[in-house]
């Protein structure tokens, strides 16, 4: 039977760690990868995204993982919860059945989406991290894009209230960071945030990551992948984390 992930499971058990981001083309690349990373302090996962999946299938990207880790992995389907309701519960069966432990989701597309998607997921047993606000430029209106601006913490509100506890904030947007905080300090719920930017490339912890709070996981990717040494590059970033 699925584990309930709304009674109070953490996916990751310590208040900060490196998230890896592994965003590779080849199945070889993140084998070894995983491989040089898994153990070290403070590395708390692993994000597969869709370069991996597309080529080979999550199946097999998480079993390729498992082979070597027992870190968390969560599936970014870059980006979920954006398609109709009914279709949540075949995409978290879909998650569970191949083995990953979590998935983010950007509800974007409305709540009732947010609703059936969240819920079919936790239903499954996945942990969930829910975002609503990404890293780029133009997303919001006021920034020249699509989403109104109240977006973001009408979805974290949504999110909260099905149990939700996890979330993924946009980690070079400081103001933004900040508000979400407060936002969710006033629903007296725990929560974790997650996001790239909360470390530079440097090895220091970020504005973003100074005002983030206690709990949170940088999620990094080519500051490690791309490294003449990943595993010297991961230490040397999670050193500042601890």
């Amino acid at each position: 039977m699925p584990n309930d992930r709304r009674s109070g499971t953490k996916l990751i058990s310590t208040k900060r760690s490196i998230v890896i981001a592994c965003d590779l083309a080849s199945i070889t690349e993140f084998e070894r990868l995983v491989n040089e990373t898994t153990g070290l302090p403070g590395v708390g996962g692993y994000k597969i995204g869709l370069l991996l999946t597309l080529k080979y299938g999550l199946e097999r990207v998480a079993s390729v993982a498992r082979s070597r880790s027992d870190l968390p992995l969560i599936y970014d389907h870059q980006k979920g919860g954006t398609d109709i309701p009914e279709m949540g519960p075949n995409f978290a069966k879909a998650c569970r059945a191949a083995g990953v432990d979590a998935v983010i989701l950007f509800p974007l597309s409305g709540p009732k989406t947010e609703s059936e998607w969240v819920r079919a997921c936790l239903g499954e047993g996945l942990n969930v991290l829910v975002g609503g606000h990404m890293t780029h430029h133009r997303f919001l209106s006021s920034e020249g894009g699509y989403l109104v601006d109240d977006a973001p913490i009408r979805i974290l509100d949504i999110a909260v209230d099905l149990g939700v506890t996890d979330f993924v904030i946009p980690g070079n947007k400081p103001s933004s960071v900040l508000a979400y905080k407060k936002f969710l300090d006033g629903k007296s719920a725990p929560y974790v945030f997650y996001a790239p930017g909360f470390i530079t490339q440097g090895g220091e912890i970020s504005e973003c990551g100074q005002v983030a709070g206690e709990n949170w996981h940088a999620i990094v990717g080519s500051a490690i992948y791309r490294a003449a040494n990943p595993r010297k590059a991961t230490e040397r970033l999670a050193r500042e984390i601890i």
